[in-house]
């Protein structure tokens, strides 16, 4: 079926032809905005900005239609659900606001609710001193070595050395390392 519409007309300003245009197509731009409209309310709004889309700046984007890359339902089809693509692409937000965030999800809920008991003398005090800096006064490694007067690689080697104590304390039996497996 050929377009009876008059592409050139149109672009010129015709209200006649513009009216025919919108009359002729309003149909498959409806179509074409529904399979990304995420609710029926939507569909329509998106027609409106994909016909505004059409016709703002003296009709730039329908100049831009070339007969012979594309039929026009088809060439309108893809410039229908691109505008939709994109305008719902602007309406979702990316993230969260802050803001909008209860403050009780943002609540840190992970205290331990007991104390490890340490066996005397499996850390030195210093080693002590800095896990509880580190853990139970939240200070940085930079913070410490300045209350302390020492290097931070000071304070990095202590609590390597303290939690490999650690690890080795609470390790689960290796029954190789221990002979059980001996006869």
């Amino acid at each position: 079926m050929a377009d009876t519409i008059d592409l050139a007309a149109l672009v010129r300003g015709s209200k006649v032809q513009w009216d025919a245009f919108v009359r002729r197509y309003a149909g498959l731009i409806v179509s074409a905005v529904r399979s990304q409209a995420r609710e029926a309310g939507e569909v329509e709004d998106l027609v409106q900005e994909v016909f505004v889309r059409l016709c703002k700046d003296g009709y730039r984007l329908l100049k831009t239609y070339d007969p012979t890359r594309a039929g026009l339902s088809t060439w309108l089809t893809i410039v229908a659900r691109s505008t939709a693509r994109d305008i719902l692409r602007r309406r979702q937000p990316l993230t969260t606001p802050y803001e909008a965030v209860p403050e009780s999800a943002l609540a840190v809920t992970a205290e331990p609710t007991e104390r490890i008991k340490l066996p005397d003398g499996l850390l030195s005090p210093r080693q002590k001193l800095i896990l509880t800096m580190l853990y139970d006064r939240d200070m940085e490694v930079a913070e410490i070595a300045a209350v302390l007067k020492v290097d931070p690689q000071t304070i990095r080697s202590t609590h390597h050395k303290a939690m490999l104590k650690l690890r080795e304390h609470f390790a689960p039996e290796n029954p190789a390392k221990s002979g059980a497996g001996r006869g």
